[in-house]
């Protein structure tokens, strides 16, 4: 059963291990990369999770709280090893990370900024009910920035789905 677990001294060497595809490998930072990360934003309510299937680590994202307009949860790394791809983990685990910052519900949106080639993840974005906002970044000019509205999407990702 699939788990969202909160990083600890005992088990973050479990998740910093994980790999994704070589493929893959320049659409994201490493794991220790997205743990570091997740320590510099700490001041915006940045949390690295990882995910797992029962004990087993399998996938991590981290998440911060964005002040800028509109205000909301940002996904700024988001995994799962290459040995657990193809399965549906990491729909599994979209949706619960979704549900679960629509529980905490400090902002009323989550925006993911995803490479325009990266295929697979675009099409999970997509299926839960991502949609592209038309904003390009300077910085990153080859990136769809997508935008999760909890209003939108309430009948999308309900709790009964998750479990």
């Amino acid at each position: 059963m699939i788990s969202l677990v909160e990083l600890n001294e005992k088990n973050w060497m479990d998740f910093a291990g994980l790999s994704v595809k070589e493929s893959q490998k320049h659409f994201l930072t490493d794991n220790i990369g997205i743990i570091a990360r997740g320590y510099v934003y700490r001041s915006s309510g940045a949390r690295v999770i990882g995910i797992a299937d029962d004990e087993l680590a399998i996938g991590l994202v981290m998440v911060r709280n964005m002040d800028e307009d509109p205000a909301c949860y940002e996904i700024q790394q988001f995994m799962i090893d290459r040995r657990y791809q193809g399965k549906g983990y990491g729909t599994q685990a979209l949706k619960m990370i979704l549900s679960e910052l629509e529980k905490e519900r400090k902002c009323d949106c989550v925006e993911v900024c995803v490479k325009m080639n990266d295929i697979a993840a675009l099409h999970v974005y997509e299926k839960l009910g991502f949609a592209d906002t038309g904003y390009i970044d300077e910085a990153v000019p080859d990136s769809f920035n997508l935008m999760y509205n909890f209003k939108k999407n309430e009948d999308k990702v309900s709790i009964s789905e998750v479990e």
